[in-house]
């Protein structure tokens, strides 16, 4: 999770780069982020969608997962890579890519929404393996950082602490699914903007109006 701001008011996204609508939501989220810039930063904090996994996808889940995918992508335009499950063995263990995009935010704050937009893109739209080390470093490694020195935190105890940490937000706020958005600051509060994919129609509106009421 980014450090939060002690008073300004920010909004804090719970997704996972391995939640489909997430990747759905992903231009609403970069279109706000770039609307509103410093007036309203985004703290990130992922929740964790299917951590610890062991067990290989089994043909049943790959329907299941598959009839998702259809569906984000009819909704949204999303691209996906469909050649994803012809997978052999493939464990969809979303742990490693929530460490990275945590590792991605302690090291840079700045880089933490683009970097976990191009975790999602290698994802859905490229097949890349998302579980593997090698594969998040070099993703770190194209937005600047160094792939070494991101290898090295990725590793770490530290780098897993703050991980579960934020899995652990997202359960004592009430998060029931990805992606989800709270606004407000520590002192204030916060309250739910939305829950679930939405488009951005409207949204930015909404958020200016709120902005304008502090």
């Amino acid at each position: 999770m980014t450090q939060e701001p002690e008073s300004a008011r920010h909004l804090v996204y719970f997704a996972d780069p391995m939640c489909s609508w997430c990747w759905g939501f992903a231009p609403v989220i970069s279109a706000i982020a770039e609307h509103f810039g410093e007036r309203l930063p985004i703290t990130l904090v992922v929740g964790g969608l299917r951590p610890g996994t062991t067990s290989p996808m089994s043909d049943a889940m790959k329907r299941e997962i598959r009839t998702h995918w259809e569906h984000v992508a009819e909704r949204t335009g999303q691209p996906f890579d469909f050649a994803f499950f012809e997978r052999k063995n493939f464990v969809y263990d979303t742990e490693p890519a929530d460490r990275a995009a945590v590792v991605a935010a302690l090291l840079n704050p700045r880089l933490a929404l683009s970097y976990f937009t191009s975790i999602q893109r290698a994802f859905y739209a490229e097949n890349r393996d998302v579980t593997d080390a090698a594969t998040l470093a070099s993703l770190a490694a194209d937005h600047g950082m160094d792939a070494a020195q991101f290898s090295a935190a990725l590793a770490t105890e530290e780098a897993r602490r703050a991980t579960q940490r934020d899995f652990e937000i997202a359960r004592s706020s009430g998060v029931k699914g990805f992606p989800t958005i709270f606004a407000g600051d520590p002192q204030s509060g916060y309250a739910l903007v939305t829950s679930g994919y939405r488009p951005l129609d409207g949204l930015t509106d909404i958020l200016e109006d709120w902005l304008a009421q502090a």
